[in-house]
């Protein structure tokens, strides 16, 4: 009986005759890489997409609560602002709940805002003194709104990075009046860059006193009163958001007399980092199943190409044979043949997802990301696609008969 062939001299082999064939074995490879660098990438950028939202979030503050008008059905039927949120309940919150350091209640409306010959859209927000510490907020430039120009609705405005720019791109900005809706305003300060949160821009936004926005602006309901569009809350600590919410809760039920369906919902940071997550990590998970299929696709692709190979090579495996090769040494080079290419296709295109990732992370303000876990998988199960697919080729190529495949000679 012919003795069994080193696996070393099976290896030469199969790395031989993949050399011999290099155009092919490229295209053979290139659906594994198209397949590796898809799964880096989407994964990569999707969890660029959740660290993003993530990093916006943890701008918001760790004892933020938030209190909106409306329930989760007026918010999925597209109902803004519904006048739920009352400036007495803001002032309640403040009194009566034990667990909270600060209250800012806020109005927002959208408005063009002019500065000479120059306008640009912005969100204008009606807000109180206690806005800067809850949000976390800070001025580069000048002064923010005080309790004297609250009390005196003055006609006094803050204004975001950005939007000074556009308005006052060369000159200097505070003392100089910009117009809203016809109003004059006087700007007495310029906010520290604090980027976007969920696509708001937040450097282009214009503050000004509460009472002036609704002596000025806005106005009140003759129902309703002071309309608020949401509630700022900070608690005494991180630790305190959740008796914080429980307290708020109660309180508005009390208020709004409310016996079913709440007019009104309280979010924290923790629930919308654990929304985001959700969504971002069923995207993530989404984007890599896309990949997948493409790296079955390449598997696929190898699985045929190698089933043509065989059929090519059938007198090499006949003469083999006849010379005393075993089927398990015809086995073993056509599955290293297998694994070669799909290894090597996934170390490539592992390479070209990498280059991708990182060119996503510099370009665009995306901070994609890919962890060497993900990457250890990737080339893992191309290697193992690379085995999976090569089993038919192999166990055919091996079965063939010596003195069959010699006819063809």
């Amino acid at each position: 009986m012919a003795s069994k062939l080193p696996l070393t001299e099976t290896v030469g082999m199969a790395l031989n005759t993949l050399r011999a064939n290099r155009l092919r074995s490229l295209l053979t490879m290139l659906g594994i890489v198209i397949g590796n660098a898809s799964v880096i990438t989407l994964v990569g950028v999707g969890r660029g997409a959740q660290n993003l939202a993530e990093d916006q979030l943890s701008n918001l503050g760790a004892n933020v609560l938030f209190v909106v008008p409306g329930n989760n059905d007026t918010r999925r039927r597209g109902v803004a602002f519904p006048k739920t949120l009352v400036l007495e309940d803001a002032d309640a919150i403040a009194t009566q709940v034990p667990s909270v350091k600060r209250v800012a209640p806020q109005i927002a409306s959208s408005a063009v805002v002019q500065a000479g010959s120059r306008s640009a859209s912005s969100s204008i927000n009606g807000i109180t003194p206690a806005f800067l510490p809850v949000r976390s907020f800070d001025v580069a430039r000048g002064r923010f709104i005080s309790e004297q120009d609250l009390r005196a609705a003055r006609t006094v405005a803050v204004i975001g990075p950005d939007l000074r720019d556009k308005l006052f791109p060369t000159g200097q900005s505070i003392g100089q009046t910009i117009r809203i809706k016809d109003q004059s305003f006087s700007v007495i300060g310029v906010m520290a860059p604090k980027g976007a949160v969920f696509g708001n821009n937040q450097d282009e936004n214009v503050y000004i006193p509460l009472s002036t926005m609704v002596s000025r602006l806005t106005g009140r309901d003759a129902t309703y009163g002071v309309s608020l569009s949401f509630i700022s809350v900070e608690a005494n600590n991180e630790a305190s958001t959740g008796p914080a919410k429980f307290q708020i809760t109660n309180l508005l039920r009390q208020r709004h007399r409310i016996l079913r369906d709440d007019d009104f919902a309280v979010r924290s940071q923790k629930d919308a980092l654990t929304i985001v997550g959700t969504i971002t990590g069923g995207l993530t998970l989404m984007l890599a199943a896309i990949g997948g299929v493409s790296l079955l696709v390449g598997g696929i692709g190898i699985m045929n190409i190698m089933l043509v190979s065989v059929s090519e090579r059938t007198e090499e495996i006949g003469l083999r044979k006849a010379l005393g090769a075993r089927s398990s040494d015809v086995l073993n080079q056509f599955l290293i043949e297998s694994l070669v290419l799909a290894s090597l296709g996934g170390v490539i295109g592992t390479a070209v997802g990498l280059g991708t990732v990182g060119a996503v992370a510099a370009i665009t303000p995306l901070p994609a990301t890919i962890g060497a876990s993900v990457v250890l998988v990737t080339v893992t199960l191309s290697g193992s696609i690379g085995l999976f697919f090569g089993v038919v080729p192999a166990r055919r190529a091996a079965k063939l008969d010596p003195i069959v495949a010699l006819r063809s000679l």
